[in-house]
């Protein structure tokens, strides 16, 4: 299942980071590796952004860069 598809409240782990390139890089850049627990903490109404947790601070993603991450 991709980031995008978690529920509000629900924690998951980093599976796998899918993407190539630039987009990947910022991904990584932002905290979010292979093994890191994130929480959902809130999604927009239309969906877009997500807001999470990770490493100890909150962070927005879009729906396209959500989508990317893969956890369980």
């Amino acid at each position: 299942m991709t980031l995008r598809e978690a529920k509000v409240g629900q924690t998951v782990r980093v599976a796998k980071l899918s993407g190539t390139g630039a987009v990947k890089r910022r991904i990584m850049d932002m905290g979010i590796t292979k093994g890191e627990s994130i929480f959902v903490r809130k999604v927009a109404p239309l969906g877009d952004p997500i807001e999470i947790t990770i490493r100890g601070y909150e962070l927005s993603l879009r729906k396209a860069d959500a989508e990317m991450i893969l956890v369980e």
